[in-house]
């Protein structure tokens, strides 16, 4: 009987069927060793970035990201010497609190882009309704609560992946004690030698950072302040130089005058001397001073120091009526609650008819009632029937033209106040002037609605250009067709724009324009300093925007 080899046939295949088991577990270990490095690397990319990316939009370059990061120089030496038990717990706080910190850096470059600030840990949730409102209506609303729910998710996973990353790097710092003690004592010798020179590679970034740990820093100081404030400013509101002031000594200046006071959206101080917009928007200004000067209006310029910018114009439109600085919506909210003279109120008392038009309203204004009004306009009564352009309810010429023909048309003297929103972000569709005999109820707008979608952002600044042109543009048209020798206009900007249309270091200037066609009314403000035409010079007058109210009050005052 013949014997078979145990090298053939049935052991051959045995044999085979191990060593293709064994390259299996070969290639599964090795493809769980490549994916443990990528996931590892993923890991130190994600904390660095977390490190050194800045909290201003302006700085966010590739350079910046070429940094020294102190807190992980710190945080490596200290998880490397903790024993296993407390460094687990040490490393999971720390990677949540990174978590935090860095959702917290992601908003305040949000709101450095927008609102040219950081977030306000203490007084800012209360803009997050303004914010999903300007989602609805440049998004829609499917756009607005996918955006949301993006931005949950996304915080979510930030504070989640941070966790578990310091996790990780933990467990390889302690598996590498040695490496990692040498290498922390490197970075941190190049990290002193880059601080003691001020080494940077961006401008106003340095490669020795700390800016993670100043952060939290900044912002602990901050909600201390912030909770503080509220006596600070009641305080600063508790003296008021005109508060029992008589009706018969308010404005007699302007006594049988219609005061409009128009803001425009936007209008700041870049767009009038940055080289990028000012050939075009100084040409509006200046051609409308001859235009002007024509029909023998004369006008006055000068600037105010907004407590804003990028947006929250309530605030700026507060300081200028109540003559105090409203920088936050808590200060905001205690105003509206007092009993403060508004420049509205000081109208009212001396006997003028006070009017609102706000055509960014889409809701009751139950603070309206502070400020003094006898009629609120908004998108729902002003009798629009036109078009909405992107965020703007209707075309600046039909918010004039309804002031004219509800309020001016009147025999008794009115102060309106209006803000004029086509200049408003994001700039998407922009009207065009018509006849004003035209206007009617709006409907004559509609073929110009070509494009609801925001441009792009190389178009971006030429888009806000025009629409203050646009603006300044039907101011200059309504003076021109309807203006009088009982008409004074005071128009102004709320606020600058954001930095991404000013760039960074733009500053808080806007201007501020008085026209009339009444000598007498300039003459009044002759003290001023200011210069004459629309267009303020670079060596016109800068006050703060909290300043105008009593300097109006005693210059048309008995």
């Amino acid at each position: 009987m013949k014997t078979e080899h145990p090298d053939t046939a049935e052991g051959q295949d045995a044999t085979a069927v191990l060593d293709a088991g064994e390259g299996q577990a070969a290639g599964r270990s090795r493809a769980r060793r490549v994916w443990g490095r990528v996931v590892t690397g993923l890991a130190c990319a994600f904390v660095f970035a977390a490190l050194v990316v800045p909290s201003e939009f302006a700085r966010l370059t590739p350079g910046a990201l070429l940094r020294v990061p102190v807190e992980g120089i710190v945080g490596a030496v200290v998880l490397v010497v903790l024993p296993p038990r407390p460094r687990r717990v040490v490393a999971a706080v720390a990677g949540a609190l990174l978590g935090l910190l860095t959702i917290v850096k992601v908003v305040d470059v949000g709101f450095d882009a927008v609102l040219v600030r950081p977030f306000d840990l203490v007084l800012d949730w209360v803009l997050l309704r303004p914010a999903v409102e300007f989602l609805d209506t440049s998004l829609g609303r499917g756009g607005a609560v996918a955006a949301i729910a993006g931005v949950v998710v996304l915080a979510v996973a930030v504070l989640v992946l941070m966790t578990l990353s310091v996790m990780r790097l933990s467990r390889l710092a302690a598996g590498y004690r040695r490496q990692t003690v040498g290498g922390a004592a490197a970075l941190w010798t190049a990290w002193l030698a880059c601080a003691a020179l001020g080494a940077h590679l961006v401008p106003g970034v340095p490669i020795a950072s700390g800016g993670t740990a100043v952060l939290a820093f900044d912002h602990a100081r901050e909600v201390r302040t912030s909770l503080l404030d509220e006596k600070v400013f009641a305080k600063e509101a508790s003296k008021d130089a005109y508060r029992g002031t008589p009706g018969n000594r308010l404005l007699t200046g302007l006594r049988g005058k219609d005061v409009v006071l128009a803001y425009v959206e936007s209008y700041g101080r870049d767009v009038i001397e940055d080289p990028q917009y000012a050939p075009q928007v100084d040409a509006v200004l200046d051609a409308g001073t001859k235009r002007l000067r024509a029909a023998g209006f004369s006008a006055r310029s000068g600037f105010l120091t907004s407590p804003t910018a990028g947006g929250g114009s309530w605030l700026a439109h507060a300081t200028l009526l109540s003559g105090l600085w409203i920088d936050n919506q808590q200060r905001y909210r205690t105003l509206v609650g007092s009993d403060r003279l508004t420049l509205n109120r000081a109208f009212q008392r001396a006997r003028w008819r006070t009017a609102a038009a706000m055509p960014a309203l889409v809701r009751t204004w139950p603070e309206g009632g502070f400020f003094g009004y006898d009629k609120v306009y908004d998108s729902r009564n002003i009798g629009y029937h036109g078009p909405r352009f992107s965020y703007a309810t209707m075309p600046d010429q039909y918010t004039l033209s309804a002031i004219q023909r509800s309020e001016r048309a009147r025999t008794e003297p009115v102060m309106v106040e209006t803000a004029l929103v086509s200049s408003h972000a994001p700039w998407a569709s922009i009207p065009r002037l018509v006849d004003w005999k035209d206007v009617g109820d709006g409907s004559v707008f509609d073929p110009m609605v070509t494009d609801e979608n925001p441009p792009w952002p190389a178009h971006i600044r030429e888009e806000y250009r025009r629409s203050i042109e646009y603006s300044l543009n039907s101011l200059i048209s309504y003076v021109r067709a309807y203006g009088d020798d009982d008409l004074v206009l005071v128009f102004l900007g709320d606020h600058q724009p954001a930095s991404t249309i000013t760039g960074p270091g733009a500053g808080r200037d806007v201007p501020i324009t008085v026209v009339a066609r009444d000598r007498r009314v300039l003459d009044r403000i002759s003290g001023w300093g200011w210069q004459d035409g629309l267009r303020p010079g670079p060596d016109a007058p800068v006050w703060p925007m909290s300043a105008f109210r009593d300097k109006f009050l005693a210059a048309f005052g008995s």
